[in-house]
C-alpha cells in the first residue's frame, strides 16, 4: 500500500508539480519514496536507494546527501531506508553488510535480502528500468552497497560507495556478472581509513585495494583515464577532489575511484558533488 502526498509549487499565478512523497513497504515499516514530477507508468524509470551510515537513519541520509532535490531534474525514483537497531549500547542503526562493518552485536539480519526487497517491492509498484538500478552508500551504508554487488549483481547496475569498503575476503564476493563500481574517499578520513583498517580487529581493505578488487571482478584492462580535478568539499581549498576511471571492463562496465585529498569522513559537500554521482550513477545503464 502507498500513500500520495503531492507537493505544489504556485508562482505568479502558475503552478507546476514537484516530486511526490509515497510510501512502500518491504517488510519493516513504511519507507518513504520520492516520485519525480513527470513520472508515467509506461515509461521505466531509474531507481536509486540510498543507504545511511552506522548510527545515522534514512531521514539523516536524506538531509545530508539532498538526492530528493535532484529526483524531478534527473527522473529517477528514490528510496532511503533504515537499517535496524543494534541490540546493545544506544541501539544505533546499522547494515549487517560484512564481517568488519557494522555488525558489532551478533545480529542475524539478512540486509541482502532486505535491500533486494526493497528493489523488488519498489519495481512491482512502479514501472522501474531493470537495466537501471542503483546504490549509494554512506560508510557502512558504502559497505552494504558493495555487498549487494557482491549478492545480488544481477539486479544492481551501478553502486557508489562514500567512505566504504568492499570485503577483504576475495571468497566471499563472487558477483555473477560484472558491476559498474565507484568508491569516494577522503585520504584524511580517521573512521574508515583511506588506506584500510579495522574494526574491532576485523579488517577490511582501502579505497584503491577496494577498486582494485572490482578491477580484477570486472576484468578491467588496466588503462586508466584521468577525469580531472574538482571541488566537492567545502572545507578544502581548492580542487581536492582527483577522478579517475577505468572503462575497458567485461560486459561494459566500468570502475572509477574519486580521491579526496585531505578530506574526512562526512565532506561537507558542494552542490557539484551530488549532481555529480547522480550523473555519473544514471549514465550507467545494464547491457
Amino acid at each position: 500500500m502507498r500513500t500520495t502526498v503531492p507537493v505544489l509549487l504556485v508562482a505568479l499565478l502558475t503552478s507546476a508539480v514537484t516530486a511526490s512523497a509515497q510510501t512502500i513497504d518491504a517488510g519493516r515499516g513504511e519507507l518513504p519514496l520520492r516520485v519525480p514530477a513527470d513520472y508515467s507508468e509506461d515509461t521505466p524509470t531509474p531507481l536509486v536507494v540510498s543507504l545511511h551510515g552506522y548510527g545515522s537513519s534514512g531521514a539523516g541520509q536524506a538531509s545530508y546527501m539532498k538526492f530528493g532535490e535532484l529526483v524531478d531534474s534527473h527522473g529517477f525514483l528514490l528510496v532511503y531506508p533504515d537499517g535496524t537497531k543494534q541490540s546493545t549500547g544506544e541501539n544505533p542503526q546499522f547494515w549487517n553488510a560484512s564481517e568488519a562493518c557494522c555488525n558489532f552485536a551478533g545480529s542475524t539480519i539478512d540486509d541482502s535480502a532486505y535491500v533486494l526487497s526493497i528493489i523488488t517491492t519498489v519495481a512491482a509498484e512502479y514501472n522501474v528500468d531493470p537495466k537501471r538500478i542503483y546504490l549509494f552508500g554512506h560508510s557502512n551504508g558504502g559497505f552494504m552497497a558493495y555487498r549487494m554487488a557482491c549478492d545480488r549483481a544481477d539486479k544492481v547496475t551501478a553502486i557508489a560507495s562514500l567512505a566504504g569498503a568492499t570485503f577483504l575476503d576475495d571468497s566471499k564476493c563472487k558477483p555473477s556478472q560484472a558491476v559498474n563500481v565507484l568508491q569516494i574517499h577522503g585520504t584524511l578520513d580517521p573512521l574508515v581509513g583511506y588506506k584500510g583498517g579495522n574494526f574491532f580487529g576485523k579488517p577490511f581493505p582501502g579505497a584503491e585495494e577496494s577498486v582494485a578488487k572490482w578491477r580484477k571482478l570486472n576484468d578491467c584492462d588496466g588503462t586508466a583515464t584521468k577525469q580531472g580535478k574538482v571541488s566537492y568539499d567545502y572545507k578544502v581549498f581548492g580542487n581536492e577532489t582527483s577522478r579517475t576511471l577505468w572503462q575497458d571492463c567485461k560486459q561494459g562496465v566500468e570502475v572509477g575511484l574519486w580521491k579526496m585529498s585531505y578530506s574526512t569522513h562526512v565532506p561537507v559537500f558542494t552542490g557539484a558533488f551530488q549532481k555529480d554521482v547522480v550523473a555519473y550513477l544514471l549514465a550507467r545503464t545494464r547491457q
